[in-house]
Order: structure tokens, then C-alpha cells, then sequence
């Protein structure tokens, strides 16, 4: 018996010292997709640092990638503690939606809480979703504290194996281009890299962030920022093929407010999302509204996608008068478009009393007046107006008011400073703000919005892309247009709307447009955005013929389904978009040879037996769009060649 308790007692002493040791041996921990197809392994090694792996269709994408906080008062990148993991759970969500690639969306993934602490007991978890389409994580920090806690650098890294390609956008410097507006997530891409190539700037590179390894492709992005975090990039510098996440430059927030992210606890991080798979599987995924916050509790009945006109892309700055928008607002009607956008220094040229006459004017006709308005702010030395109004929230709820009760239906606001904590509180503020006053909201010079047109559903579009008004300022901009474009809507718009404001039909002041008429038709089909501000004018719109008018006054707002077709990125995109019984393919071709495209109706409705057909005419026609009737046969596949920096578009 006193044996027996001798050994109890020895066993009392050792237990501690066993615990302790299985502490911190190391651990592997395996989260796999609904369709098992698609893994994340995190491990947490013997010495504490915690680190993932992706794995598809068993084959790893990645070499051994960090994750980790640094917060002021406790590192929780280096020597965890391993506390606990959950068991996998399914999670299940599903929501309606009017700015994405869907209105009715499912999702569905696998979820594993891993929680750690420090040696002084502070505590983290790391969050796992794995989904067909992707893999997410972000970091929890569960512990209650009024404390204002501070994170000075996020340790997270995408480690690529030798032979990655990247498809990226290098992030401006804070306070260059004109008039100090940059960054403004306004570049062209840097296409079919080597991974480790670092950015031209030291800002780093954009979300999303495309990378290919072995047919492999992933999409880098974010979601889920609220006003607690800042918006990152990755870093210019990737030694070995290792990208890190980067916090905004100094300049990126209001002076003297929050750049780097801060909070009391609980906390946690925007998800980290790694969109995997095929190309179909990025270009189809919704991963970026999926993993955003829900929609906010607001007054829907307003919120109203559609298309505008809008003088200033193609007239500039002396069209902001009475009588242009008025013809701008006729215009608007006669396309059957809902809205009309009234640009900078519209409170200087027309004035407010006017501003209400053409709201009036325009209501007569069915069509809603936006206006614009600069975000500023200290952060930029933009001169149009109106300005320095929307800062404070007691002056921009009193302007919201004003406008409301005017008549207006929307506001575009521009010019903002980058990514700091307060900038990305500032872009919330404005959209609840401008909910409880009924306004649409679209944000230029703006950042990616990662996924806040699910959250504050009053968020139509956002620039954050170079878009066409760059095109009509320079020939080089111009030249390099359809590459561009293909690789936005692959990267830019896989998530987000989109305010690339497209299609020019007939001709730019003083630009040789490369692109065909039929390319430029196929991009208001192929962007996405939940407001579409056309280029194209009333004076080019009366040289088109009878069938693309018709089309381009009924190009649908929503779209209910997706299927990828084909495409490469900068090279060729075609996609199906459906809008209740109807189906639009569109395709854009950005190399200088003719490019031939099989497109699969299997997914197609049997029913359908024709379709209308636009494609490029010979350049010496008049206009050189041809519309004719497509027949579809059954169980055969179509073919369209699409023409060098050509197009088409086939409605069914």
C-alpha cells in the first residue's frame, strides 16, 4: 500500500513536468474543405511558432508560411503556448445581395479554433475556414479588457514554392501623383511575374494579389475590415518567394489619428483569404462577400442599382454647367438609365438652388441625380469643391440632410488618404451616415472596399482600380487598355464592385481608342459594379446603330448567376452572366490575333434555341458593330472568334 502511495505522489510531482513538456511538442492540426479537396494544416512547432500549409488535391502550394500577431504589449508570434483546439464544424451562411456576380448566395466551410496563450497567460486564437474555393484565417483575441491595446506588425507571410508566377499592382506612395492623392489602388498590373520580384514602390502590392503554381491559382485577399483594423497590402520585399503583410505609410490617416490598428479586447482581425483552384473557381467564388460582415440593419427600400450617364469622362471639367447636365439628364432618360452624375464643383458652376431645379427636372424623367464631393480632409491639396464638408460628422449629416430632402439619391465621394485605422473608420462613418439620409454611396480615390457592399448594402461601387478616365487623358494609358482590362476583371472585380466606368463606343477627344466597339460593349457586361457610369455620350451614342442601343438601354443592374467561360489573365476573359431568364456571354480578347472561343451551353436552359449575336464588323464599316441571330444546336458546342483587342457579346 505505502509502495502504491509512493508512486501516487511520485506521479503528483512528474504530471506537472509531462504537462508542461506536452505543451509545447509540437502539433499539427487539419482543416479540409466540405469536398475534401482543399486542406489548410497548421502546426504549432516545439519552440511556439505557429505556421500553415495549403494543400490541393494533395499537392502543397506553399513552403512553410508564418502566422502571428506583434501586439505593443505581448508578441504572439514567437514561443505559444498551445491551449486547446476545437473539433471541426461546419459553418453555413446565406445571404441576398445586389453588387456581386450573385444575388443569392450560399457558403459553406469547415471551422477549427486553434487557441494559444503567451507565457504571461495573454491569450490568441487562430480561426481556420476552409471552403471549396478557398482557405481563410484571422486571429481572435478573446480575453476582456478596456486597455486600448495596439498591434505594431502582423507576422502572417505567404511563403510560394519555386516557379510561381504573380499577377500584381504595386500600391502608390502615400502623397505622390496629383495633387498628393495617391494611394489610390490606381496602377497597371505587373503580369506574369516571378515571385520575389519586389513592388517599384515601397508601398508593396495591392489586394487582390494573383499568384499561379503548377495550374494552380491563388487569389490573395482581405474581408471582414472594420473600423478596429487598417487595410494592409503586401510588402514590396519577398526574399525567397516569401510575401508578408504591410500596414499603411504614415501619411494613410487624418493627422494625428489612428494608422496602425488599435482596440480594446475582445478583437480580432479581418479574415486573410486565399481564394484556390482553377481560374472558373477564382472568377466564380465570392469568397470576399462571404466572409464579410453581414449586412447592417438599415432602411433598404432606397438602395437601387442601375446605370448613369455622366458628362465629365469624356467633357471634363467645363461640362459641370446647367445646361450640359440637363442634356446629360435627357440623355439618361432616353437610355432608360436611372441615374445621372453631376461632377466636382457642381456647388461653384450650378449652385444648390439649380442643383434642386435639375432634380426636379430630372424626377420628371424617371432619372436620379448623384453628386460629387471631395473626401478632404488635410490629406490632399485637391482643390474642387465641394470640400472639407464631410470630415466632421455633425457637417456631413447636416449636408447628407440637405441633399436628402433635394432629392438626391447618391453621393460620389473622392480623393481619400490610403488605408489607416481612422481612414477605414472614416469610409464606415460615411455609408451608415449616408444610410440614415437614403443616400448610394461610391467611393473614388478610394481603397478596395473588401467586401463592404455586403456589410453596408447602400455601397454601390468603388473606383480603387486606373481606370478609363486614364484612358482618355494619355495614348499610352490607351494603349495598354485591353490587357489592362482583362486583368482587372480577373483581379480587381473578383469580389468587388467595380467603378472602372466603361464602354466608349465611338470616339475619345484627342485619344485613338484600341479597343473595338464590340470589346467596349462586352465590358458593361463583364465589370461589375452596382452603379455603371458609361462613358459613352449622348452626341456618340447617336452614331451606333439601332441593336446596341437597345442593348445598351437594357444591359441588366443585378445579376443572378455566374459561369466562367474561358480566359486567361491579361490575355482573354469570357464569362455568362444571368439575370433572371436571360443569359449574357460576353468576351473581350486583348491579344493581337484573332482568338477562337468554344463555349459549353450545356449549362444553358434547353428552351433557348437562338440568340442575338453582336460582334466586330470589318474596321471600314460606318460602325463597326454587326448584330445577328445566333442558333443554338442541341448538344453541340458554340464557337466565336473574337477579333485582336476585340469582342462580342450573345444574349440568349
Amino acid at each position: 500500500m505505502f509502495t502504491k502511495l509512493l508512486g501516487y505522489k511520485k506521479l503528483l510531482v512528474v504530471l506537472p513536468q509531462l504537462i508542461a513538456l506536452s505543451s509545447i511538442a509540437q502539433k499539427s492540426f487539419t482543416v479540409s474543405s466540405p469536398n475534401k479537396k482543399l486542406s489548410a494544416i497548421c502546426t504549432i512547432n516545439k519552440n511556439g511558432d505557429a505556421t500553415y500549409n495549403i494543400l490541393y488535391l494533395q499537392q502543397p502550394l506553399l513552403e512553410k508560411s508564418k502566422l502571428g500577431i506583434v501586439r505593443e504589449d505581448a508578441d504572439f508570434s514567437i514561443a505559444l503556448l498551445f491551449v486547446s483546439a476545437s473539433k471541426n464544424s461546419i459553418i453555413k451562411d446565406s445571404y441576398h445581395i445586389l453588387t456581386a456576380k450573385k444575388s443569392n448566395i450560399n457558403y459553406i466551410a469547415t471551422q477549427k479554433i486553434i487557441a494559444l496563450k503567451t507565457a504571461s497567460g495573454k491569450r490568441m486564437n487562430i480561426v481556420f475556414r476552409v471552403s471549396n474555393d478557398g482557405v481563410a484565417f484571422q486571429y481572435q483575441f478573446p480575453q476582456r479588457s478596456n486597455e486600448l491595446k495596439k498591434i505594431s506588425a502582423e507576422a502572417t507571410t505567404f511563403h510560394f514554392k519555386d516557379s510561381t508566377k504573380a499577377w500584381l499592382q504595386p500600391k502608390t506612395e502615400a502623397q505622390s501623383g496629383w495633387e498628393h492623392s495617391n494611394p489610390s489602388y490606381e496602377a497597371h498590373y505587373m503580369m506574369a511575374i516571378t515571385t520575389g520580384t519586389p513592388s517599384p514602390t515601397k508601398n508593396g502590392w495591392v489586394y487582390p494579389a494573383m499568384f499561379c503554381y503548377k495550374n494552380v491559382w491563388m487569389l490573395i485577399t482581405e474581408a471582414s475590415l472594420g473600423k478596429t483594423y487598417c487595410g494592409t497590402a503586401l510588402q514590396q520585399l519577398s526574399p525567397n518567394n516569401e510575401y508578408s503583410i504591410g500596414f499603411p505609410q504614415a501619411p494613410e490617416t487624418m493627422k494625428d489619428s489612428a494608422l496602425n490598428p488599435q482596440s480594446i479586447l475582445p478583437w480580432h482581425t479581418p479574415w486573410r483569404i486565399i481564394t484556390v483552384g482553377n481560374l472558373q473557381t477564382i472568377a466564380e467564388s465570392t469568397l470576399g462577400t462571404d466572409l464579410a460582415f453581414p449586412a447592417k440593419k438599415m432602411d433598404t427600400n432606397f438602395i437601387k442599382p442601375g446605370k448613369a450617364s455622366w458628362s465629365w469622362i469624356l467633357l471634363k471639367d467645363n461640362s459641370i454647367v446647367y445646361d450640359v447636365q440637363k442634356k446629360y439628364i435627357d440623355y439618361a432618360a432616353d437610355m432608360h438609365w436611372d441615374y445621372c452624375l453631376i461632377d466636382a464643383d457642381w456647388d461653384k458652376k450650378i449652385g444648390y438652388d439649380k442643383i434642386e431645379e435639375l432634380t426636379k427636372y430630372a424626377a420628371s424623367k424617371k432619372v436620379n441625380l448623384l453628386l460629387w464631393y471631395n473626401s478632404a480632409g488635410n490629406w490632399n491639396t485637391v482643390k474642387y469643391a465641394p470640400r472639407n464638408i464631410l470630415v466632421d460628422p455633425v457637417s456631413r449629416n447636416n449636408e447628407f440632410a440637405r441633399i436628402e430632402k433635394m432629392g438626391i439619391k447618391g453621393v460620389k465621394i473622392d480623393f481619400f488618404a490610403g488605408d489607416g485605422q481612422w481612414m477605414i473608420e472614416y469610409y464606415q462613418n460615411i455609408l451608415e451616415d449616408a444610410a440614415k439620409h437614403h443616400l448610394l454611396v461610391n467611393f473614388h480615390g478610394a481603397t478596395l472596399p473588401r467586401g463592404w457592399q455586403r456589410t453596408y448594402p447602400n455601397l454601390m461601387t468603388t473606383e480603387a482600380v486606373y481606370g478609363y478616365e486614364m484612358i482618355t487623358f494619355a495614348q499610352k494609358d490607351a494603349d495598354l487598355a485591353p490587357q489592362h482590362m482583362v486583368m482587372s476583371a480577373f483581379a480587381r472585380n473578383a469580389f468587388d464592385p467595380m467603378d472602372f466606368t466603361p464602354v466608349s463606343l465611338y470616339k475619345i477627344p484627342k485619344i485613338n481608342r484600341v479597343t473595338s466597339p464590340c470589346f467596349e460593349l462586352a465590358t458593361g457586361i463583364i465589370f461589375l459594379s452596382g452603379i455603371q457610369h458609361y462613358v459613352e455620350g449622348p452626341d456618340g451614342m447617336a452614331h451606333v446603330n439601332a441593336a446596341v442601343k437597345k442593348l445598351m438601354q437594357t444591359i441588366p443592374s443585378v445579376w443572378d448567376d455566374v459561369k466562367f467561360i474561358d480566359g486567361y489573365p491579361g490575355k482573354y476573359y469570357v464569362v455568362a452572366r444571368r439575370a433572371g431568364k436571360k443569359w449574357y456571354i460576353a468576351g473581350i480578347n486583348a491579344d493581337s490575333t484573332d482568338r477562337k472561343i468554344t463555349i459549353d451551353l450545356s449549362f444553358i436552359s434547353k428552351q433557348f434555341k437562338q440568340g442575338g449575336l453582336y460582334s466586330d464588323y470589318p474596321s471600314n464599316t460606318e460602325f463597326p458593330v454587326e448584330f445577328s441571330r445566333f442558333n443554338l444546336i442541341p448538344k453541340q458546342k458554340a464557337t466565336i472568334t473574337m477579333k485582336p483587342n476585340g469582342g462580342f457579346v450573345l444574349v440568349l
